[in-house]
Order: structure tokens, then C-alpha cells, then sequence
């Protein structure tokens, strides 16, 4: 339930200017925070708050989000627990200064990325398995309906694509020559987890 006060604050924050103001943050960040799938990074708070347009933006798609299910439009309707996931993004962190990368952790934290090494040199022989945190708000959906998933570096290079099993896990080669640690430093230290578009 909205106070008056909250109305009006959010009236004046919506309603101000500012020299040079433009969209700061896509549509998928934004459609991404309202599900649930992805919480904003504290950089992605600040542009929102400093950005009126931004701000409008968001308050527009959740209204349209709001009246989709109000209305039942859109696609099946699901459980408030159990909501659409449109990917996950994270990247390699300074403290992982270690010459072997055993695993990263997308930045919402629901899913990781265990490395295990081969014997052979460089990144002959290793493993990458991806790994769907059970307490995912989207875990029940994911495992229910099985989609094609698959992992991407910063370079867009796929890194791993299947289904997850019953565990929520999904296991295949790693297809680079590289080392995991050497490949991510190559490409922005940056991969996503996303579904594969039919």
C-alpha cells in the first residue's frame, strides 16, 4: 500500500531534471531486477537513482509488468515464487589471483562454475560444470522444464551449453586450448548464464 507521502516522493523524484540525463540502464537489466533474477550492482543503483528518465523507465515497465498479470496477458502464468529468469551475468574477480581457477559465481550468487583440471597442458583435459543454486527463486521452474542453457565469455564464445540434470548441473569439456584463468583474463573477465533462444 502507497502512503500519500510515498506518492509524493516518488512524484518528485519522477519528475525532476537533469543537464543531460539519458537512459542509463537497458531494458533486460531493468526487466531482469523487477523478476528477480538479477539485483542491481551498487554502480547500476546509483545510475538508476541519478537518472529521472531511467527512473521513469522502470516505474513504465513495472507498471506494464504489473498489469500483464492483472490482466493474465503474457505468457503462462507461474507462481509469485517460481518467476521467469532472463540470464545471469558475473565475472572474474581480483581476489581469484590464484593460477588455477576453480570456480566463479554469478553475481545474483544463483549459479556457479566449477573448474576441474585435466592432466594434459594448459586446458587440455579440464572440466566446466555449471551449477543451479536449489534456492533460486527460478530453480523449481529451471529444473521442471529443462531449457537449453549455456555459458559465454565476455567475448561471447560459448563455453558450455546443455540441459541441466536432476541435480541442477550441467558437465561438459572445456573447448578452449587455453586455461580457464588465462581464457577469462583474454576476454573482459566477464561470462553471462543465459537460456538459448529457440
Amino acid at each position: 500500500m502507497t502512503t500519500p507521502d510515498q506518492k509524493l516522493q516518488e512524484r518528485l523524484l519522477l519528475s525532476r531534471a537533469a543537464p543531460g540525463d539519458r537512459l542509463m540502464l537497458p531494458d533486460a537489466v531493468l526487466l531482469a531486477a523487477l523478476d528477480g533474477s538479477r539485483v542491481l550492482t551498487p554502480n547500476e543503483r546509483r545510475a538508476l537513482q541519478d537518472s529521472p528518465l531511467t527512473l521513469r523507465r522502470f516505474r513504465q515497465l513495472s507498471l506494464e509488468r504489473r498489469s500483464e498479470r492483472a490482466t493474465g496477458g503474457g505468457s503462462a502464468p507461474h507462481a509469485a515464487n517460481d518467476p521467469v529468469w532472463r540470464g545471469s551475468h558475473g565475472m572474474l574477480r581480483a581476489a581469484s589471483s590464484a593460477a588455477v581457477l576453480d570456480e566463479l559465481v554469478t553475481d545474483d550468487g544463483y549459479w556457479q562454475l566449477h573448474f576441474l583440471p585435466g592432466q594434459g597442458p594448459a586446458g587440455a583435459g579440464w572440466q566446466i560444470i555449471l551449477k543451479l543454486d536449489g534456492d533460486a527463486p527460478f530453480a523449481a521452474r529451471l529444473l521442471r522444464e529443462q531449457p537449453m542453457l549455456r555459458v559465454v565469455d565476455g567475448g561471447g564464445a560459448i563455453l558450455l551449453q546443455g540441459r541441466l540434470d536432476a541435480d541442477g548441473e550441467c558437465e561438459r569439456a572445456w573447448p578452449f586450448d587455453t586455461a580457464p584463468m588465462a581464457h577469462f583474463q583474454l576476454y573482459g573477465a566477464r561470462f553471462a548464464v543465459e537460456p538459448v533462444a529457440c
